[in-house]
């Protein structure tokens, strides 16, 4: 009886060469949802390597750029604006005064760190008007990454 069946499907087999041909073909054409996966796992994680570090480079820059402008916005146009609403004054009291008028009501960088005023007789480009400094990125003031208004 086995051999029966086995003669059988060897004449089957050597009759439709073309039906068994196309089967095993249909078998093997695509990709199953794990190798997609896993091709997909493999491209995120070296593009993780490859394109992380330049990010984060650059959400760095950007902090120092947007620290820049609020130094700037702060020491030109909030004190300008100040000063002409309080013409007997020479010095605000302290960051705090000139919000109104600011877009921005942190007194604080990028990074965390609180801006520093310089107003009066204690300004360091020497004018006698207004400067502020932020500390940059390590905090401390008198580094090389400060970012100053004057410079």
């Amino acid at each position: 009886m086995f051999l029966q069946k086995l003669l059988k499907l060897r004449t089957q087999h050597q009759l439709s060469p073309m039906r068994s041909k196309r089967s095993r073909l249909r078998n093997q054409l695509g990709m199953t949802l794990l190798e997609i996966m896993i091709v997909l796992a493999i491209i995120a994680v070296v593009m993780g390597f490859l394109v992380g570090p330049k990010v984060l480079a650059m959400f760095q820059s950007s902090k120092g750029d947007t620290t820049r402008m609020a130094v700037k916005g702060i020491a030109f146009d909030a004190y300008t604006q100040w000063s002409l609403a309080n013409v007997n004054k020479q010095c605000p009291d302290s960051l705090k005064d000139l919000d109104k008028f600011r877009n921005s009501k942190s007194i604080k960088d990028s990074w965390g760190n609180e801006f520093v005023m310089f107003c009066g007789d204690n300004t360091p480009n020497g004018d006698g008007k207004f400067a502020i400094l932020s500390k940059g990125p390590d905090g401390k003031q008198g580094t090389d990454d400060d970012i100053k208004s004057w410079e």
